[in-house]
């Protein structure tokens, strides 16, 4: 249906009478500008461009020059921001995610390398204009945390944040070890889109088992003192998922369902890519030869992704959250091919 279509059905004194069927008007509406909008804008920088290139070839001014490069510069800017979104083409890139972080073998170390991983994308997530919610946070016994699963939602979260799920590796020297020798750590990352409530994922509750323990903080500080984190596993697949994000056990419980639904979504989608010999598994050891990436802190600074080859000296920006270059340089290459 046309923009114009949806447009004139939303200015009808009966819209709001469903309105859910209204909301889904509206996001359709939303999903379709977003593409209008930003070709009508490179439309108009063209028009501007072409007013230029007119005035230059009856006088090729100085200043006139300048300002046509700079117009040139904003259009070449926009085309590739649209060239981007152009390979956001699967059907869940627009959803929001599900982000989980687990530590590899080595302890305190690998720990908190995972709270270093939680925090950049944290950060880069709040650079996007993105809303992060901690829905389970597990802290380890020294330092870093043993688990970690945030909800990050925006427009598009999950068809950028899919270019991070792999194992990722840290060198440094190490602030645990007292010879202050250089230390390799791990983690994985993985990603789920959020689905939407009207996807049936059947779920057989004879399948599950559901425990429920003390939500507990930081250093084992207990957030409340009743039983209200929830714990469920999915003995048929050995999904386990928690949430002890409120004080309510039934809020708790519904957070982990929505988390297990996303899991079972994705183990699923992810089967039959498979199937087709489309993509590879997207789990893997946590451990050498796995890494989508490595950052490496000593005895030089660089971050180097090892699908894309794109390399960064600066790793304290990509700690900071500046991962933009690293999601962009993934789905130019791999973008068609990883939804």
């Amino acid at each position: 249906m046309r923009l114009s279509e949806l447009e004139q059905r939303m200015a009808v004194p009966s819209f709001w009478d469903d309105a859910d069927a209204a909301q889904v008007v509206i996001q359709e509406v939303k999903s379709i500008k977003s593409w209008v909008e930003p070709f009508n804008e490179i439309e108009s920088k063209l028009a501007t461009l072409d007013e230029f290139a007119a005035l230059l070839a009856e006088d090729d001014d100085e200043e006139l020059r300048a300002e046509y490069e700079r117009e040139l510069g904003r259009l070449e800017e926009s085309v590739e921001r649209l060239e981007l979104r152009n390979m956001l083409r699967g059907k869940d890139d627009p959803k929001d995610a599900l982000l989980t972080i687990h530590p590899g073998a080595g302890g305190t170390e690998s720990q908190d390398w995972a709270e270093m991983l939680m925090r950049m994308y944290t950060r880069w997530a709040e650079k996007q204009g993105y809303t992060v919610q901690m829905l389970d946070l597990l802290p380890g016994e020294e330092a870093g945390i043993k688990s970690a699963t945030l909800e990050i939602s925006g427009e598009y979260a999950y068809g950028y944040l899919k270019a991070e799920k792999g194992v990722h590796r840290l060198v440094r020297i190490s602030p645990f070890d007292s010879q202050a020798r250089r230390h390799t750590s791990f983690a994985s990352v993985f990603v789920y889109p959020v689905i939407d409530d009207d996807i049936e994922i059947d779920i057989d509750d004879k399948d599950l088992r559901i425990d429920t323990f003390r939500a507990s903080g930081a250093g084992g500080q207990h957030v409340n003192k009743t039983s209200s984190a929830v714990r469920i596993t999915h003995e048929p697949t050995g999904i386990v998922v928690s949430c002890q994000q409120e004080r309510s056990q039934h809020k708790n419980k519904a957070t982990a369902m929505k988390m297990l639904k996303a899991a079972l979504y994705e183990r699923e989608e992810q089967k039959r890519a498979e199937e087709r010999d489309k993509v590879e598994a997207q789990k893997t050891d946590i451990g050498w030869g796995n890494q989508i990436r490595s950052y490496v802190f000593q005895p030089y600074t660089m971050v180097n992704d090892h699908r894309s080859e794109l390399k960064v000296s600066d790793v304290q920006s990509v700690m900071d959250g500046d991962l933009d270059p690293f999601i962009e340089a993934y789905l130019k290459e791999f973008g068609a091919k990883a939804g």
